[in-house]
């Protein structure tokens, strides 16, 4: 998920381990400077997988709420309520090990229950705790409920479901004429990295009403959706959209980040995503001075990286491995593994991931918060995703031999080998 650049003016509260709150500068997802005593990088060759699996998976089982219905979890230690958000990411942070197959039938068919419970008429997914307060105020299409009905339709099909009702909300895209002129209104010249949120979120549930609802017009939306974008706001010398000025690190970060989530929509139809070569160059090019990627969008420094800049640079480089032509095949596994010793830093002693390592970071609202010595749900998932596409791209490593389980479904935690 792309977040908003650095706005110093910008405040949020977030709780700490105990549960008070505390003024942090997060700058919608700047998250604020803290005092860092972990290891800039783990080395590869000496990550134990089954201690990473059983510290990962501890660390989920820890914020399952244990009264009530199976399947509701809390964000991290300090929260204080089961949020949406948080059930889909310890869903599918646990299909990725393997571990929903421990499930009984009754936990499956409640944590199932619970999902579909917030889905409204339109096919949306709403929660109640965090809808239209702090980021989502006002419902926006880069985060709002398009962006979480994402994440719930992969938690579902994780669990071996679908969703119930039909996804209404794609009428508007499906008429004659509506999905074109939604694109034309984007601001893909001076933010393309929100309009990659925005963009993912309808492709994906495009491609959802198509695959596993059999919607008989999302196919060809999706198609045109793809035609549209190879044709519009490409520059052909970068691989990248929008107008942003790539010869700048933090800009081009910003348009990779914009990218990946683009290019997403490419890989799940297993289509050639357009200028492969160039955007090998791009990614390769937001590496770090520390091995991670990104250079400050998200942290305002070129010696750290956030959870979303990392994995908007190594998916693609994970899966542009298989190009052909072969295009610095080389480049790109010393590349990444680099880039994994960064992300095995970012794991808290509490078994949990980091947005950022050894900083506090809220994900826009108080539930989805946690502080700088904690794990939280969503960058315990996004790493852990990133550390699955990081095990396919370098088989040989420890990462290689964890037997990692994608769910192949629209959007961001499947695998597919490109079409021959």
């Amino acid at each position: 998920m792309t977040l908003p650049a650095r706005n110093p003016l910008h405040r949020r509260r977030v709780l700490t381990a105990g549960g008070a709150s505390a003024l942090a500068t997060l700058a919608f997802g700047r998250v604020a400077a803290a005092a860092v005593t972990t290891p800039e990088r783990v080395p590869l060759a000496t990550l134990d997988p089954a201690r990473l699996r059983a510290a990962t998976l501890g660390f989920v089982a820890s914020l399952r709420m244990a009264d009530g219905p199976y399947g509701r979890y809390r964000y991290a230690a300090g929260s204080t309520e089961p949020t949406l958000y948080s059930s889909t990411y310890a869903a599918m942070t646990r299909d990725l090990y393997g571990d929903l197959a421990t499930l009984s039938t009754g936990e499956r068919e409640a944590w199932i229950a619970y999902l579909q419970s917030h889905q409204d008429d339109d096919g949306l997914f709403r929660d109640p705790v965090i809808f239209d307060q702090g980021w989502y105020a006002g419902d926006p299409e880069w985060c709002g409920r398009r962006h979480l009905s994402c994440h719930v339709v992969t938690a579902l099909t994780s669990l071996g479901a679908v969703a119930v009702k039909p996804l209404r909300c794609l009428d508007p895209f499906l008429a004659p004429g509506g999905l074109v002129a939604w694109l034309e209104s984007r601001d893909w010249q001076a933010r393309p990295d929100f309009v990659g949120n925005e963009v993912l979120n309808v492709g994906t549930l495009l491609q959802y009403a198509r695959d596993f609802q059999r919607h008989p017009r999302a196919g060809d939306a999706v198609a045109t959706m793809l035609r549209w974008m190879t044709d519009h706001h490409l520059n052909p010398a970068t691989g990248l959209w929008g107008g942003l000025d790539t010869t700048r690190p933090r800009e081009r970060s910003r348009a990779v980040q914009a990218g990946y989530h683009f290019w997403l929509l490419w890989f799940y139809d297993r289509v050639a995503i357009p200028h492969a070569e160039r955007a090998i160059d791009a990614c390769l090019a937001t590496q770090n001075a520390c091995g991670g990627f990104g250079l400050g969008v998200h942290t305002g420094s070129d010696r750290e990286s956030s959870a979303c800049e990392d994995i908007d640079s190594i998916d693609p480089l994970a899966r542009l491995l298989a190009h052909e032509p072969p295009h610095r095949r080389d480049d790109i596994r010393t590349a990444l593994a680099r880039g994994a010793e960064v992300v095995l830093a970012a794991q808290a002693a509490d078994g949990g991931f980091q947005f950022v390592r050894g900083r506090p970071f809220e994900y826009g609202h108080p539930q989805l918060a946690a502080g700088e010595t904690e794990g939280a749900m969503f960058p315990t998932w996004f790493r852990t995703l990133t550390l699955a596409y990081l095990g396919r791209a370098l088989p040989a490593s420890p990462l290689g031999a964890i037997p990692w389980r994608f769910c192949n479904c629209p959007g961001i935690q499947f695998w597919l080998d490109p079409r021959p």
